[in-house]
């Protein structure tokens, strides 16, 4: 699966223009979106039904406190509301949304609000997010549509010519955890 790692949302036409460059010139199967300009910003790309759409809810930086944990008039944060906002939008099951592995508090609280979305975990290794309280998290709930990224990890495995094999192990290393791990 190719993600584009785009974070993407606009107006309508160039939400368009951006949902085809993404899949019809790049010929990603996944893309990343912001929702902050509503359901008209993000529409192009559910209109891609054979493809997944991860829209950001609460991501794996510091700042995510910035906005996403901003409390509502309901007491509700604001990165709830976008998970249940997607939730609706996910009639075509081609919605995701991106939830930072950095925040495992709120992944224990919130996992049930997920409903069928995929969930696209950044965050696990440099930016301090534990595969195994991930996966963990996940198994106890009886959910397995996680997709965990690990960058920096996998990017810096070598800056030599083996550059290839070593990414390659550590990919294979990390998918075997998860495997134990489930």
């Amino acid at each position: 699966m190719v993600i584009a790692d785009a974070k993407r949302g606009d107006i309508g036409n160039t939400s368009s223009m951006y949902a085809k460059s993404v899949y019809e010139h790049f010929k990603c199967d996944a893309v990343t979106i912001h929702p902050y300009m509503g359901e008209d910003s993000v529409r192009p790309f559910l209109e891609y039904e054979d493809k997944l759409n991860f829209i950001l809810a609460l991501t794996s930086n510091s700042g995510a406190s910035d906005f996403e944990k901003l409390k509502l008039e309901d007491g509700t944060f604001l990165f709830q509301k976008v998970i249940s906002k997607v939730n609706s939008w996910n009639s075509k099951r081609n919605c995701g949304i991106v939830f930072g592995a950095t925040k495992i508090a709120e992944l224990k609280e919130n996992i049930n609000s997920f409903e069928n979305l995929a969930v696209l975990l950044p965050g696990v290794g440099a930016q301090g997010g534990s595969l195994e309280e991930v996966v963990k998290t996940f198994k106890e709930n009886n959910r397995l549509n996680l997709v965990v990224n690990v960058s920096r990890g996998i990017l810096y495995k070598s800056t030599g010519t083996d550059f290839g094999e070593a990414a390659q192990n550590e990919i294979a290393e990390l998918n075997k955890t998860v495997i134990n791990l489930l």
